[in-house]
């Protein structure tokens, strides 16, 4: 049996299997990416996909403080639309 890689959200703080989260990184050069493959370099940071988390994590600041840098308009839009086509909550 394969052992599923399990990540933390920002937000919720609740564990869940890495494929079901969203994920966040700042590049070498700083700046911060919406990471759809789950494979970039760089620092990342989880969040689920969910719009309740999302609202969260931008009113806590919890995506810029795991980071370390300041959430842009582009990466917001990017995780809101990665959460609109998402089929369904993640279980």
């Amino acid at each position: 049996m394969k052992k599923i890689p399990m990540r933390m959200c920002v937000a919720c703080r609740e564990m869940r299997a890495k494929k079901d989260l969203m994920r966040i990184v700042r590049t070498a050069e700083g700046e911060l990416v919406l990471d759809l493959t789950g494979k970039l370099s760089g620092r990342g940071a989880y969040l689920c996909r969910d719009a309740a988390c999302l609202n969260k994590a931008i009113k806590i600041r919890a995506l810029e403080r795991a980071l370390e840098a300041p959430l842009n308009d582009t990466v917001k839009a990017a995780m809101e639309s990665e959460i609109e086509t998402h089929d369904g909550p993640a279980v």
